[in-house]
This record gives C-alpha cells, structure tokens and sequence, in this order.
C-alpha cells in the first residue's frame, strides 16, 4: 500500500469513527489481506453500539448512495461511495450482534443467509472471520481464533446440504436435459462442499470469490464445461460431481 493510500485511508477512518455511535472502524476484503488489484475497492466497516443513523454518513457529503440499517446481520446496509476519487464501500455492523455471532460461533452454532452473487449463501459466522481478518483503523475490536466447536459442527451441516442438493440435480433435473439447472446445482453443492473443507480445517472464509479453488475442487468447472442437454450426459456429470466432493 503506497503512502497515499495509507494517508486516504486514515482520513477516512477517522471520519467515519467520528460519527454518533461508531466504536471503531476496520479495513477487510483483499485490501486487508494484501491481495488487492491496484484499481480495486476499500471495504470499510462501521462498529457501531446502538442505533445507527445513516444520515449522519450522509452528511459527509461522499457521493455515492447510503442505505438504511437493516436491524443487524450479515446484510445490515451500507454504503457504496467515492471518496477522494476512490471506490469505497461500508458496512454496517452493529456490536451488539457481533458479540452475539462470536458467541454463538464459539458454541459450534451458525445460521446461512442467502446473500447476492454467493452461490451457497453466506454463514453467519463470517461476520466474524471480519474479524478475524480484518486491520483495524480506529478503536478495538476482538481478533477471534476459529472456535473448535464449529470445526466439529460446521462440516456436517456443509456435506449435508451439499449431499441434497446434488441428489435434487440428480432426481428432477438431469434425467430431463436440463441443463442450466444442473450446472447451478453442481455449482452450489460444489461451494457447500467447499465451505465444509475449510471449516474443517479452521480457516476463515469472508466471500466465495476464490472460494473452489482454495477447497481444491476446481475439478468442478471442467464438470459444467462438459455438460450438455443429453440426459446420459447430465446424470454422469453430477455422478463425478459427487466423485469429486466425496473425496475433498
């Protein structure tokens, strides 16, 4: 990270964490990691302990469009903006319902969200793989360890929805040529797979981007490359497909 950067992302945290009720401010995504593209977008996310009021980001005058706090979880608004000529987004996280998802985490206990462009939703623990990852700009935030208990949990609940969502791909839709919704399906049980494998090796997931290929199941695109609307062909391909994630 260059020194503007480093100096643009200062200023900007600390405007954010001057905001009503805002406890801290963190960086996440890839920028997080050291793994962005130079021309990629800043994900910020708003700590916030009680109510949050957007209008108060509103009057930053950033241009971009700020939604309205959903009441917590995994998508509980933000705001996608540009500042100083950058793409930022921000997330709202509510502390209250953090500490909660953390605890519960620790207890082997999760829930999936269905979330846009995330092939097999999204579980509530990432909210604290956030933070876990994240860097944290302004205040303090806990760096959690992946809890045991889901390693145990997790898997089972993973390899079980995958398990049915092949066997739907497999009864109602390959013997009848349909193609688009089989290479969904095989897409979707391909990432539940995935994230099992990761929970069980206890490392954090916070999107699906690479999601397939850090599970080593890229086996998979060859799988729906190969697919065609001959119903032999469909029924041996989610056959291999459940080759493939039985030995993940």
């Amino acid at each position: 990270m260059t020194t503007d950067d480093e100096r643009f992302l200062t200023a900007t945290a600390d405007r954010l964490s001057a905001l009503p009720g805002v406890r801290a401010v963190s960086l996440g995504g890839s920028r997080a990691q050291g793994a962005h593209r130079a021309d990629g977008h800043w994900d910020l996310a708003v700590y916030h302990r009680g109510a949050f009021d957007p209008r108060d980001l509103r009057d930053l005058d950033w241009r971009g469009e700020v939604s309205e706090p959903a009441g917590g979880g995994l998508v509980d608004g933000g705001a996608r903006l540009r500042v100083d000529g950058r793409r930022v987004d921000v997330h709202y996280r509510d502390l209250d319902d953090v500490e909660h998802q953390v605890a519960e985490a620790e207890r082997g206990r999760f829930g999936i969200e269905p979330l846009m462009f995330h092939l097999a939703g999204v579980p509530t623990y990432r909210v604290v793989a956030e933070l876990a990852l994240g860097r944290v700009l302004v205040g303090d935030l806990p760096r959690p360890e992946y809890p045991a208990a889901l390693r145990v949990s997790a898997p089972g609940v993973w390899r079980g929805l995958a398990a049915a969502t092949l066997s739907h791909a497999e009864h109602h839709h390959a013997p009848h040529g349909r193609v688009a919704q089989c290479a969904g399906l095989v897409a979707q049980a391909a990432a539940q797979t995935a994230h099992a494998v990761l929970a069980e090796r206890g490392e954090w997931v916070t999107d699906d981007t690479t999601l397939l290929a850090r599970a080593g199941l890229t086996e998979i695109d060859l799988v729906v490359a190969g697919m065609t609307a001959d119903p032999q062909d469909l029924v041996l391909g989610v056959a291999e497909t459940g080759r493939v994630l039985a030995t993940a």
